[in-house]
């Protein structure tokens, strides 16, 4: 079955939760890949149970943060209809989502942020909360499985810019590269939570 775009009305509100019950995080939705293993497609717009995946991932995060920021690099306008600001990567040759996560970092209102990838629609919708009860007294969180590690699905504390930022100014590109030298407390979710959208088969 080959994925179809899905053309919604930007419909989306935030849920009826107070305000003072969210988290000083801004959200970021990693939206800005190249999409290789699906034709080339923009995976935000995939449809998935009805839903585009960008609608899905918005609704994985809006209960816990403050505010969203969407990072993409084609289709900002109809992105940006969702009414969440839209960031880009400073080049325009796909190289990686943390470049998108520096960008999210840059934008954000709040003192953190937590990361998602678009395409990781199985994620519990209190990722967010999990992440801020793991962190104890670290300034980063980082969702892994038994077996693997899920970089970009992170808790971070906005004052990590620099490291980042310096580590892809090196050339570095690898999501789990950046961390390495920073203490951080890790979250382990079961694996099938953690799947992604990377082929047309995982969009039944």
């Amino acid at each position: 079955m080959n994925p179809s775009i899905s053309t919604p009305a930007p419909t989306y509100t935030l849920n009826a939760r107070n305000a003072q019950q969210r988290l000083p995080v801004t959200g970021i939705i990693l939206a800005g890949g190249a999409g290789r293993r699906m034709g080339g497609a923009d995976k935000g717009w995939l449809n998935w149970q009805g839903k585009p995946l960008i609608e899905q991932a918005l609704a994985i995060l809006h209960g816990d943060c403050t505010d969203i920021v969407i990072s993409a690099n084609r289709n900002l306008d109809r992105y940006a209809q969702w009414g969440h600001p839209v960031v880009s990567d400073l080049t325009t040759a796909f190289q990686g989502p943390l470049m998108g996560l520096a960008a999210g970092i840059h934008a954000a209102s709040q003192t953190w942020v937590a990361s998602i990838p678009v395409d990781s629609p199985w994620l519990p919708h209190d990722i967010v909360r999990r992440m801020w009860q793991a962190k104890g007294g670290h300034d980063l969180v980082v969702v892994r499985s038994t077996k693997h590690w899920h970089a970009v699905i992170c808790l971070c504390r906005c004052d990590l810019l620099p490291q980042l930022q310096c580590y892809l100014d090196g050339g570095g590109r690898r999501a789990q590269g950046w961390f390495q030298d920073i203490p951080f407390a890790a979250l382990t979710l079961p694996a099938d939570l953690l799947r992604n959208c990377n082929h047309p088969e995982d969009m039944t």
